[in-house]
């Protein structure tokens, strides 16, 4: 009995609306109404004017960014090392630093939690770098494995004619491999600063995560106020879809400058 490509497609499509479509649908609905299902942009003005959220948002991008710029500066040296060095063991070294990943979450920001307290004595004294290190610990793998794919795959010609042109390695490296392993270091960054905008559990473990744009849209919800966490759940959403829509028009971009150099 033969299927057909379309009929093959139908469970996918049916978990794609039950479990995508619908929970959007309703948070649409919950977000542009209120408590007597009567259409409102209160919910959307109330977010732009109210100093607790856009507090938190700030916050939360903060956060993000600077996670996102550390996993970037301890990321890119050790993949580009990984990827153009002759070590034997380089799948090896390579396995360490995506081995946490295998462990449980909760236990690996647990052991780093009482790491900090030894180092600085007392968590709550640091609590924006306490939640910089818990990020980046957690999202390094991700930024790291994107670049080191990128930049392994360059045909090491190019390096190599550069430097018989006369260019150094310094040259070489801000001309030739910086520029084609653009399309890597960009899918780092969308992997790490979207989870890290909303991922209130490293917050959680470290200290109070009422800072952070996950927790208050939980806390909205735990309130029984399903239409202003629905409206920010939207906003945040069509942030990351701009995120992402951006960084994906760059890296094709980036692509095609490798492409013309190649």
């Amino acid at each position: 009995m033969r299927f057909s490509r379309k009929s093959l497609g139908i469970p996918y499509a049916v978990f794609l609306v039950i479990f995508v479509a619908a929970p959007l649908l309703f948070l649409f609905y919950y977000a542009f109404t209120n408590g007597q299902g009567q259409f409102t942009l209160q919910n959307f003005t109330h977010f732009f004017t109210d100093p607790n959220t856009l507090g938190t948002l700030y916050y939360s991008f903060s956060i993000a960014l600077v996670t996102t710029l550390v996993c970037l500066l301890l990321a890119y040296p050790t993949a580009y090392i990984l990827a153009t060095s002759n070590l034997r063991s380089q799948s090896v070294i390579l396995m360490l630093f995506i081995m946490p990943m295998w462990i449980n979450f909760s236990l690996r920001i647990t052991a780093l939690k009482e790491i900090l307290n030894v180092i600085e004595g007392n968590l709550a004294m640091h609590p924006f770098l306490n939640a910089v290190v818990g990020m980046t610990y957690d999202f390094m793998p991700f930024m790291i494995l994107p670049i080191y794919t990128t930049i392994s795959r360059l045909d090491g010609a190019l390096r190599e004619a550069a430097m018989d042109l006369g260019a150094n390695t310094v040259q070489t490296f801000l001309r030739v491999t910086l520029p084609l392993s653009v399309p890597g270091i960009v899918s780092g960054v969308s992997m790490v600063f979207l989870p890290a905008m909303t991922n209130y559990v490293v917050l959680d473990m470290l200290y109070n995560s009422t800072y952070i744009m996950g927790s208050l849209i939980g806390s909205y919800f735990a309130a029984y106020d399903w239409h202003g966490g629905s409206m920010i759940s939207l906003i945040l959403l069509a942030m990351i879809c701009i995120f992402t829509l951006l960084t994906g028009n760059e890296e094709d971009a980036a692509g095609g400058r490798g492409g013309a150099l190649l």
